[in-house]
């Protein structure tokens, strides 16, 4: 069975990408939806980010509010690196048995694991192939600024946090640039799919 690590720079659009693996029949986890439920009350995951980074980042309901974590960890490289060192590995093990379950119930499926961090923390050599998904800069600072209405300074921030996409696609088996219509990203991604077919 194919393991297959998709990532990509922030607002590239590594979850319209990872939808279009899905439509074709792939199995997919998101890491940022891990992610959501270790932050959840009760989780250890949980409880450690807070004990490290103080009550100050919970909101009304007892949930790690993970912009206000964002102020914190986007100016402070040490801190991002800390935060890191206590949920990525309990993502990972999640990652692990999503893909174990999957290779039992189906050995001829493509399983794929969608974290945008998997180069910089080098976990990408956990997977088959590495597929990269690209846009323009300019692309990348509007869709983010759409998605999460963040000031120019911090949107900067976030970009400047991640390797630099040039970088990343060093680390690429397949990348599909999402710089264009929608129907040129999901041609790039049948064509993938069939490769990654063929590899199993």
């Amino acid at each position: 069975m194919p393991r297959v690590g998709l990532t990509g720079g922030i607002s590239t659009g590594k979850t319209t990408v990872g939808a279009m693996f899905v439509e074709l029949g792939c199995r997919l986890i998101d890491s940022d939806r891990i992610t959501h439920d270790l932050f959840e009350p009760g989780h250890a995951v949980h409880e450690a980010v807070v004990g490290e980074f103080g009550t100050g980042i919970r909101d009304g309901e007892g949930r790690i509010d993970r912009r206000r974590l964002g102020e914190i960890i986007f100016d402070d490289p040490l801190r991002r690196a800390k935060l890191n060192q206590l949920v990525h590995p309990a993502v990972i093990e999640r990652q692990k048995e999503f893909l174990d379950a999957v290779e039992a119930e189906d050995p001829a499926a493509v399983a794929i694991v969608d974290a945008a961090l998997m180069i910089e923390v080098g976990t990408y050599k956990n997977y088959d192939k590495v597929v990269v998904v690209i846009c323009t800069p300019d692309q990348q600072r509007s869709r983010l600024q759409k998605r999460a209405g963040l000031s120019d300074q911090d949107i900067e921030k976030r970009i400047r946090s991640q390797m630099p996409m040039e970088e990343k696609v060093k680390y690429a088996d397949f990348v599909v640039d999402n710089a264009g219509s929608l129907d040129a990203t999901r041609s790039q991604v049948v064509a993938t799919y069939e490769k990654l077919r063929g590899a199993a």
